[in-house]
């Protein structure tokens, strides 16, 4: 019998989901991640949710990692020394980067630039030339290209970039420059930026390509320990990687273009939203995934989620398709403290993480958390145990939230709300990012909740936002694990073409996109996908003529033969319509085109549950004492396994399952669905 696995890492907690793909029932763990080495948690968790199915590893034939390894790289500044070979007079091209400065008005005052990641003194310059037409304007001087890599030598590089001008209409040079390389560098990798991102703009190009040789020695020393551990393990077993545009990749494209996974672990829970969400017949979503670290979000209309063609980690930013996600420092480690100057309190970014967590885990945390909070306030039962098997010790949480509550003159419990509060606050801010700001009315959306503690502020989330219902997955808590173990391989190729409407026609870009179609097809045919199970999707970025303002329009082959470059148009002016209330009469711009080929989803099907009426008291296991709203209340702990469809829980009320806890404030019920979902709406 095969099974296949799906494993998520976050901050705080490793979460793995397992498959039986023969009737599609699954199994779940969660386990305290290992910063220091992130395969020791994924190995610990393959373990425990084996034990917990009662199979052997071997029996399991994929598995499918969502992993923070490149985004904690370029997070934690531990990447490889990166050497690049540009275009004579373009070798400061990372310095002068783009005018933005962060700020403000007065940003400039006090904006300190961070250092390139390809430092100056290990950047040279090849003598050539390549037209914007691909035509060579003068021949690359190999003996002296030569004679620069030897003085690169004794600077101990471990990666080289190399990203010439212009070499996106003709990646020529560039593989000649690296063939040169590889015999004066052997033993490092070396990026290329006509198949990393082959489109215009030589900063966003040569930007992107670094920090996938800044990555890449350490994604691939990741991935192939963790492979060669698998393996071992499980004999043939299968492992991709997720990227950060939602799809699959195979674990060689993995380590050769690491730039792709920056958002590898976000993409996971939008993943998984979309696919139990539409099991509850809910297409438009607010994704709302708060970890121990931080929280996610991200905007889902008509069951496709929105994306950007730009992946922001930090102070980098690279040319990279990846689900718009927006993070904020707010988890349920996040860390709550009074300034002594200013004596208002604050929560985050800094975390309690994983080592030591938050006082209540009793692993030396003495920092007051959100956690902690949730826990001084009832919502965190002392009676719940984390994963299963992590007692939660409600008294340390309150010794630790005493410190915030004699730091502000306010009670215990006032002290707890105000952190409880103020945490949502941030995260509503968040929500707003990907929501109001881009044109969309949150009201006409649903606010789908996950995380290990998602669930405790859904319900407030959901009121500052307007935003019914508000929807709790089963195992909310490894929900990015699901969408790791849901999603199809994928892979994309692209091209500049800069073409006002008028100069070009439906033809000439449809056969452009096709032949990208199959250069993209290549990387599925070479993982054992057929043709069958293949389908195509187009993305092609426009602008009005004389703007730099780009905005992607998404179409599939079908679509675009029957309407061509007027769709596409007509599309371009709704969008931007939307987003600034406004479209130009003015000509209309190709800037690139891209192609994705996709296999098909795992069949995975969601377990029903049991019937039931409106009374779910038999689902109660306790009655507890909260506080809400400035006061204590009675509320009733419901334990989730023993919820029915059908079932209504009314607040106020605490639903526990192994992987989270559920809040229901005061003035609100929850629903259960044929799934197993609790669907949360105002009024009794």
């Amino acid at each position: 019998m095969a099974y296949r696995l799906g494993v998520d890492v976050g901050g705080t907690f490793t979460d793995l989901l397992l498959i039986n793909e023969k009737n599609g029932t699954t199994f779940t763990a969660k386990v305290p991640s290992t910063p220091g080495d992130q395969s020791k948690g994924v190995l610990n968790g393959i373990e425990k949710v084996c034990r917990t199915a009662g199979i052997d590893p071997t029996e399991i034939s994929h598995v499918m990692h969502g992993t923070t390894v490149a985004t904690n790289t370029v997070l934690t500044n531990s990447g490889a020394k990166v050497g690049l070979v540009t275009t004579k007079g373009y070798k400061q091209v990372l310095q002068i980067a783009r005018s933005f400065v962060p700020g403000g008005l007065g940003g400039w005052v006090i904006f300190n630039k961070t250092d390139p990641l390809a430092p100056l003194e290990c950047t040279i310059e090849a003598d050539e030339r390549m037209s914007a037409r691909g035509e060579v304007v003068r021949k690359l001087d190999e003996a002296d290209l030569r004679r620069k890599l030897e003085t690169l030598k004794g600077k101990g590089l471990q990666a080289l970039t190399v990203s010439l001008i212009n070499s996106y209409a003709n990646g020529d040079h560039e593989r000649k420059v690296r063939d040169v390389a590889s015999k004066v560098f052997p033993d490092i990798p070396i990026s290329i930026s006509s198949e990393i991102i082959p489109e215009m703009q030589e900063y966003e190009r040569t930007e992107t390509t670094v920090v996938n040789s800044y990555v890449r020695p350490v994604v691939s020393r990741y991935m192939k320990n963790l492979h060669g551990e698998l393996s071992r393990r499980m004999k043939d077993v299968q492992l991709h990687v997720l990227r950060s545009d939602g799809g699959l990749a195979s674990v060689e494209a993995a380590e050769v273009t690491p730039v792709n996974l920056l958002m590898s672990g976000p993409a996971g829970g939008v993943s998984g939203a979309i696919w139990i969400a539409g099991k509850s017949g809910y297409k438009n979503l607010l994704t709302f995934d708060m970890g121990g670290t931080s929280t996610d979000v991200a905007l889902v209309q008509n069951g496709a989620p929105q994306k950007r063609r730009e992946t922001r980690v930090a102070d980098v930013t690279v040319r990279a398709s990846s689900i718009d996600v927006r993070s904020v420092g707010a988890g349920g480690g996040s860390i709550a403290y009074v300034p002594e100057l200013t004596k208002a309190l604050r929560v985050g970014p800094q975390s309690a993480g994983a080592e030591p967590g938050p006082a209540a885990y009793n692993k030396g945390g003495e920092k007051p958390t959100v956690t902690d909070a949730n826990v001084t306030l009832g919502y965190l039962p002392a009676t719940q145990k984390l994963g299963g098997d992590m007692q939660v010790r409600k008294d340390l949480a309150e010794k630790a939230v005493k410190t915030v509550a004699d730091g502000m003159g306010l009670s215990l419990m006032d002290a707890a709300e105000g952190i409880y509060n103020i945490v949502n606050e941030n995260m509503f801010g968040a929500l707003r990012l990907v929501s109001v700001e881009q044109g969309h009315d949150p009201r006409d959306f649903a606010l789908i909740a996950f995380g290990g503690a998602g669930p405790l502020h859904a319900n407030a989330l959901g009121k500052l936002m307007g935003s019914w219902p508000v929807i709790i997955p089963p195992g909310p808590g490894v929900l990015c694990a699901y969408g790791d173990a849901t999603t199809r391989l994928r892979d994309e190729a692209s091209r500049s073409f800069i073409r006002r409407f008028s100069q070009t026609n439906d033809k000439e870009v449809g056969k452009l996109l096709s032949d990208l179609a199959k250069t993209a097809a290549k990387a599925l045919t070479a993982e054992g996908v057929p043709a069958k199970d293949q389908t195509t999707t187009y993305e092609v970025d426009v602008r009005y003529h004389g703007q730099g303002l780009v905005m992607t329009i998404d179409a599939d082959a079908k679509t675009f033969a029957k309407g061509g470059l007027a769709a596409l148009g007509k599309h371009f002016d709704a969008m931007h319509e939307q987003m600034f209330t406004f479209a130009l009469d003015h000509d209309q711009e190709l800037v690139n085109l891209r192609a994705i080929v996709q296999g098909k989803p795992t069949s995975v099907r969601a377990e029903k549950v049991a019937k039931g009426r409106s009374d779910a008291s038999a689902a109660v296991v306790e009655t507890t004492t909260i506080y809400a709203g400035g006061k204590k209340m009675k509320a009733k702990i419901y334990n989730r396994a023993k919820l029915k469809a059908g079932n209504k829980i009314a607040g106020p009320a605490v639903v526990m399952e192994m992987d989270s806890t559920t809040l229901i404030l005061p003035g609100h019920y929850g629903e259960v669905d044929a799934v197993g979902t609790i669907l949360i709406w105002p009024g009794r």
